[in-house]
């Protein structure tokens, strides 16, 4: 075991249910409520780490297997990200900007061989990069639908003037966007002074030299803002075109 590596004891599964109990509670004795779904959260949470350790454990070695559980990463990334901005039938074109996001960063690991192409350098790495694209996506596509509902009358007004759907959608979504990489944006800036992210932490638990996962945590880090990038422009793109929306007129016409 490596100097840096922190023991697995039962002492560490008693702080860590300590820790998860006291969150609950603080949050009920605080009026605040969501003391269950903390619970939940991470009894889940634990379950699934353990399920997904397994399973990776198995499927390091087999190609194809790593290819799978990559794809599996991405659908249930579509569908979380689908779900947060809306509840018809349009949630599926997240598929769009998170893969327009991730594929190329992924495709530029595989020709530069900057990262040993294994299935534990693989996974984790894709997926980080699927995670913010998640995050990205879900942000901007909920900020621009609520900004368009809520801005409806300039929409029109714009419609009347002769300009195209997705022009006058344009006008009033794209000075939003943006707002969706502040996140990622802060986290960047503050690396290193306020935070100290998970790849840069792991590498250092698990015995690289402070150099080594600093370097490694910077890749991270770029890559997240050039996938996030990606994937917010694209999310803006098929909002305006009116390919992602947050309608009910089907169940309207269904009562009907």
């Amino acid at each position: 075991m490596s100097s840096g590596s922190i023991p697995i004891t039962p002492a560490l599964g008693v702080v860590v249910a300590v820790l998860l109990v006291a969150a609950a509670a603080v949050v009920r004795l605080g009026g605040i409520g969501h003391y269950r779904p903390i619970l939940v959260a991470g009894v889940r949470g634990a379950v699934q780490l353990l399920a997904v350790a397994l399973v990776i454990a198995y499927i390091v070695g087999f190609g194809a297997l790593v290819g799978l559980f990559i794809f599996v990463m991405f659908a249930v990334a579509t569908r979380t990200a689908g779900r947060r901005i809306t509840r018809d039938r349009t949630w599926w074109w997240t598929a769009l900007p998170i893969a327009a996001g991730v594929a190329p960063v992924v495709a530029l690991l595989l020709v530069s061989a900057a990262v040993p192409v294994t299935g534990l350098v693989l996974i984790p790495l894709v997926g980080q990069l699927i995670g913010g694209a998640l995050t990205a996506t879900a942000l901007a596509g909920r900020r621009l639908l609520d900004e368009l509902s809520q801005r409806k009358g300039e929409v029109e007004a714009a419609l009347a003037l002769g300009m195209t759907e997705r022009d006058a959608r344009m006008e009033v979504a794209r000075p939003v966007a943006g707002s969706a990489l502040v996140p990622a944006l802060d986290q960047t800036r503050t690396v290193g002074t306020v935070t100290l992210p998970g790849a840069f932490v792991g590498m250092m638990l698990g015995g690289a030299g402070p150099v080594e996962a600093g370097l490694v945590q910077l890749f991270v880090l770029v890559g997240l803002l050039a996938v996030e990038s990606v994937a917010i422009v694209v999310v803006l793109e098929i909002v305006a075109r009116g390919l992602l929306t947050r309608t009910t007129e089907p169940a309207r016409r269904r009562r009907r």
